[in-house]
């Protein structure tokens, strides 16, 4: 890699590091390149990055980014984008491969650790609550057509 890819890999990661909220870093020493694929198309799915990035060259970037404070070695993969995604993608993922180990996260402008990333992935997404909250506004009214339509049954039955 010449230097000028490192400084555009850089430049482009700061970037992508500033606006995500949410960064997890964990090993995946050990893992095959399917599993690897299995872990990026999980990750496109939610709309999350992955890429493997050299120590030194993140350090770097999220200097650059503010998000200070996470401690680096051997190999890493890191995983960004919204909290609450890059939270499910890597503990999901985590749960499937043991030879995929959670590190350390930056979210919410915090350095955390692996309980607190596990913690945020069992959470429902924006989505998942809004179905909730139509599902609970929804079963008055349905309880009340459900009722009507036992009286209405009940009526026939005696006439």
């Amino acid at each position: 890699m010449t230097r000028d890819d490192k400084y555009a890999l850089v430049s482009k990661l700061t970037e992508d590091f500033s606006n995500s909220e949410g960064i997890v870093v964990s090993e995946f020493k050990g893992l095959s390149v399917k599993k690897l694929e299995e872990l990026r198309k999980l990750a496109k799915e939610q709309d999350v990055k992955v890429q493997v990035i050299k120590n030194t060259l993140a350090n770097i970037a999220l200097k650059n980014a503010n998000k200070e404070g996470m401690e680096l070695k051997d190999t890493n993969i890191f995983i960004w984008g919204e909290q609450l995604a890059v939270t499910k993608v890597a503990a999901k993922f985590e749960e499937k491969n043991e030879f995929f180990v959670i590190k350390t996260a930056h979210i919410d402008g915090e350095v955390c650790g692996v309980d607190k990333v596990k913690a945020l992935s069992k959470m429902p997404s924006r989505d998942e609550l809004i179905a909730m909250l139509l599902q609970v506004w929804n079963a008055p009214i349905q309880n009340f057509t459900i009722g009507l339509n036992a009286l209405k049954e009940k009526k026939e039955q005696t006439a």
